[in-house]
């Protein structure tokens, strides 16, 4: 079996450190390049030292450039600006990614689409198994309950996570919105304070939670009078993520180029 030498950029962080131990971890794959963003203390660092196990033999290094010639496939969970540059240079170099940053413009988007003509990149708001299941689930309760409720989509996130509503809320929302026929930039409701009209049966209301280390909470609420039905995931450790991102890295490896997401990764559709 062919093992895929992946990358990590934002090595040293929380999503960085789980990949680390995933792909130590992991048979198919190995750790080929862990990247950091210049400065960050964990430079020259060998990164199973980074998260307290033995040396694996792969520095932290602050620049992609000089390890694009030593992995596949380059799975990124930082910032909307730093991946785009990472996404230019994997483009160049010919490189696949796998893409679980969140917090795009829809300018921003479209960068990945375009790159997507030339390499391979699932990029997906939510890499766990779980979730997508989830995201399965809500295209049936979107098509059985259709308009005769109320949907309510409620998520919970660590302190120190900075867009809001989540990437999974969102994706949450437009999938629900897709099945109903409506446009989520126009019916969407994020938050509410102070004295409110009746509820338009029509609008997907958000509610944001950030708080402690909550690792990743979604709920979504589908309420009729008498009734309700609720999809919820909760996330307890990251490494549910980093598996699925392990897991979209071996398949990304098949495709010759393409923009994907974690459903067809899954074989959900």
């Amino acid at each position: 079996m062919m093992t895929v030498k992946i990358a990590l950029s934002g090595a040293a962080g929380r999503m960085g450190r789980t990949l680390i131990e995933s792909c130590r971890e992991t048979q198919g794959v190995s750790l080929a390049a862990a990247i950091e963003r210049p400065g960050d203390p964990s430079i020259g660092i060998d990164a199973g030292v980074l998260i307290g196990s033995g040396k694996m033999g792969v520095t932290v290094v602050d620049s992609l450039a000089e390890v694009i010639p030593q992995f596949d496939v380059l799975i990124d969970f930082t910032e909307p600006k730093a991946t785009l540059d990472k996404v230019q240079a994997c483009r160049k170099a010919g490189r696949g990614m796998v893409i679980g940053t969140t917090g795009f413009s829809a300018e921003q988007k479209k960068i990945i689409q375009r790159a997507a003509q030339r390499i391979p990149i699932v990029f997906a708001p939510n890499m766990s198994v779980g979730v997508n299941l989830c995201f399965k689930l809500l295209e049936t309760a979107a098509h059985v309950l259709g308009d005769d409720v109320d949907i309510e989509i409620i998520e919970a996130h660590h302190r120190h996570k900075i867009d809001a509503p989540s990437g999974t809320a969102v994706r949450m929302g437009e999938i629900i919105a897709s099945v109903l026929g409506r446009d989520l930039a126009q019916c969407a409701i994020y938050g509410r304070h102070g004295t409110l009209p009746q509820r338009d049966s029509k609008t997907i209301g958000f509610e944001t939670i950030r708080a402690g280390d909550l690792v990743g909470e979604h709920t979504v609420m589908f309420a009729a009078p008498g009734e309700r039905v609720e999809i919820t995931h909760r996330a307890s450790s990251r490494k549910t993520f980093a598996t699925g991102a392990i897991r979209a890295a071996q398949w990304v490896m098949q495709q010759d180029k393409g923009l994907f997401d974690m459903q067809q990764v899954l074989g959900l559709r």
